[in-house]
């Protein structure tokens, strides 16, 4: 729950009181869970619709991919440049910024956090098809930024 929080908002203090305030709203609201998805499932919709005010009120950006240094591969030298890593983590970050926000809700669900379309559905309260389509289509509109941004045609 926090690190869809922390994704989606980009800063660890708002992520944290934005997962506070989520779980007070859904202990005093418990009496409105029907079962009708598994509590956690429920209980990350909270917290995604929190995000999603939060970034509304602030005009906040998403900030994605934190995470890329911490992947390592200690069995192979890199082969790449790390300014240039840091300069394509940065267009990466840039590029899902600029998606729409349920599209990009659903690629960082599936692709970040490693939700499969079925529990998607459930958090986000849309059908398994619409979040494989809101998916496709962040992929395809991601491509199309990143194809058509300066640094790629650089290379």
């Amino acid at each position: 729950m926090y690190n869809v929080a922390l994704r989606m908002t980009g800063l660890a203090h708002i992520a944290e009181d934005i997962l506070q305030e989520a779980f007070t709203d859904a202990f005093s609201t418990l009496n409105k869970f029907r079962n009708e998805s598994t509590f956690g499932a429920w209980l990350k919709r909270i917290v995604v619709f929190k995000c999603y005010d939060y970034l509304n009120s602030k005009s906040a950006g998403f900030e994605f991919l934190d995470d890329m240094e911490r992947f390592d591969q200690p069995d192979q030298e890199p082969d790449f440049n790390e300014e240039e890593m840091a300069r394509e983590v940065k267009r990466i970050k840039e590029a899902v910024q600029l998606l729409p926000s349920g599209s990009r809700t659903v690629l960082t669900l599936y692709l970040f956090e490693g939700y499969d379309h079925e529990e998607i559905g459930q958090i986000l309260k849309i059908s398994e098809s619409t979040s494989k389509t809101q998916y496709m289509r962040a992929k395809q509109k991601l491509k199309e930024i990143l194809t058509q941004s300066p640094l790629h045609n650089e290379r």
